[in-house]
């Protein structure tokens, strides 16, 4: 059951509520990505900015490459101090146009260390030089990995998946192709889906949100869909926007959102379904938490990833 006083403006603490108003300055103060060529925004997001500041480069991190559907594939690697208990195979955000797999190291080695999950981030191809389905056929291709020769190759036994935003939308992909292609509903253990892009036919969040940018907009979804998904396929297609996915089966997921973020129907209805599908989980609402606010320090970040925390141990 979710509170329905995280919905009351008066229920936002005054920390997030300067954040917010931080990061909308900022993005206002910068020029419109959309009005940039693509390497530069890359490399911009890739250097940091003051609205998406870079969290540093793991010196631990490390590289597997394995075969793709398209040639060599590469997946980065932060192992566990201690010993590995199981594995979390992590799914970068960025629209399918931008991001990479070094670009969340801090998340990956507070999984590491607390959960002692070997973690592996997939550097897919990206979006519009690659469509749909590059990024999910990487996706999938690094799963079956991970879920065969990758168990024996890491030493370990449990398996987990989640992701952020559009990297939510993949881990959920994922999860069906490995049930529907693969006759392997459950070799993943349960799935930490973090404000999820799930349908992108746009859900009413989305399609009301407008154009101010705290993180995300109306406009960038708009954008992040058209480039992913080429002219004349449908939106809402079952293999395109798991929200209208046949879900039955799948392990439970832990849903994180902030009630700020455009993406707030995407993770309820989902999150309504998966329940429905009796896949088993929780989902977790935070007071004016922005798009993917657990990379923004603070109490409320402290909060949701304590819980990601408890909820992947659980799993080992």
């Amino acid at each position: 059951m979710i509170d329905h006083a995280l919905f009351d403006p008066a229920t936002i603490d005054a920390e997030t509520k300067a954040l917010n108003a931080e990061i909308v300055a900022a993005h206002a103060a910068q020029a419109d990505p959309w009005s940039l060529p693509i390497e530069e925004v890359r490399a911009r997001r890739r250097a940091g900015t003051q609205a998406s500041p870079a969290m540093p480069r793991s010196p631990r991190a490390e590289t597997v490459t394995i075969e793709g559907p398209a040639g060599p594939l590469a997946l980065r690697v932060i192992r566990p101090q201690g010993k590995a208990r199981g594995a979390y195979l992590h799914i970068h955000r960025g629209g399918w146009v931008w991001g990479a797999a070094d670009e969340q190291d801090p998340w990956l080695e507070r999984i590491a260390d607390t959960c002692g999950f070997v973690c592996l981030s997939v550097e897919y191809r990206l979006a519009p030089e690659h469509p749909y389905p590059a990024a999910l056929e990487d996706c999938e291709a690094a799963a079956l990995w991970l879920a065969g020769p990758g168990k024996a190759e890491l030493g370990i036994h449990a398996l987990t998946i989640g992701g952020e935003s559009v990297g939510a939308h993949l881990a959920v992909m994922t999860l069906l192709r490995l049930r529907d292609r693969h006759n392997l509903p459950r070799a993943f253990r349960g799935a930490n889906l973090n404000a999820g892009f799930y349908d992108l036919g746009l859900t009413p969040s989305v399609r009301l949100w407008g154009e101010e940018r705290l993180v995300i907009n109306t406009t960038d979804l708009k954008r992040f869909a058209d480039g992913y998904v080429r002219e004349g396929i449908d939106r809402r297609r079952p293999d395109v926007s798991p929200l209208y996915a046949d879900l039955k089966g799948l392990p439970p997921a832990l849903f994180t959102v902030g009630t700020a973020d455009p993406l707030l129907d995407d993770t309820l209805y989902m999150s309504a379904r998966w329940a429905a599908a009796n896949n088993g989980g929780h989902t977790a609402v935070y007071a004016g938490g922005c798009h993917i606010f657990v990379r923004y320090p603070g109490a409320l970040t402290e909060r949701a990833l304590e819980l990601i925390d408890r909820f992947l141990m659980a799993l080992a």
